[in-house]
């Protein structure tokens, strides 16, 4: 069997709609050969091409014809594919924490990786560097909420996000959001302290 060969029959066992990257098929041959490969299977329409080394098995709708990922599902991959870390940032945090029914045109993730901008059908997808300490946050959620709240001002939270954000930080692990709090600036802090389970004493 060539490598062509090789990559489309482990193709066909991932499930439809699930994003590939090179590496996934880095046992079956030479990065080029699996860069060739790729290329070819991509021509043939055996997988589509979503961003630059990111691919998908397409997923047909016969509504809609073909499914392409998300832009969120496009740079959980790359983070994956480049062993990065990232932070969701501004509207991308209010969205994730239901915070916004908005959903963002532009997604702007920190990273400890090289800053680039790509395009995800009509989404942008922005890494930007930043320093260490803001990629320290452990929690999945207490690092959105650091985020969101940045977003929205100090002053500027209603009663109602508040609330919404004490509620969200409850469901947090009681450790990671110890280890987050002391990250937050000051006011944030405050409102981050509600989560914990003495929070309120």
């Amino acid at each position: 069997m060539s490598v062509e060969d090789k990559i489309e029959a482990r193709i066909k066992v991932f499930p439809k709609g699930e994003l590939l990257l090179p590496a996934d098929f880095s046992d079956l041959g030479s990065s080029e050969a699996v860069r060739l490969s790729l290329f070819r299977l991509e021509k043939q329409g055996v997988l589509s091409r979503v961003a630059q080394g990111i691919y998908v098995r397409p997923k047909e709708s016969s509504l809609i014809g073909k499914l392409v990922p998300s832009a969120e599902e496009v740079a959980e991959a790359i983070a994956r594919r480049d062993r990065i870390r990232t932070v969701p940032t501004g509207s991308y945090a209010l969205n994730a924490l239901g915070l916004s029914t908005q959903v963002p045109m532009n997604i702007v993730l920190l990273t400890d990786g090289s800053p680039r901008e790509l395009k995800v059908g009509k989404r942008t997808i922005r890494f930007k560097k930043t320093t260490p300490k803001n990629l320290l946050a452990k929690g999945k959620i207490s690092r959105l909420v650091i985020q969101a709240m940045k977003e929205i001002g100090n002053g500027k939270i209603t009663i109602g996000e508040e609330q919404k954000i004490v509620a969200l930080l409850k469901k947090e692990d009681e450790k990671d959001l110890k280890h987050d709090l002391a990250l937050a600036p000051v006011w944030i802090q405050k409102i981050m302290k509600k989560g914990l389970k003495d929070g309120e004493n």
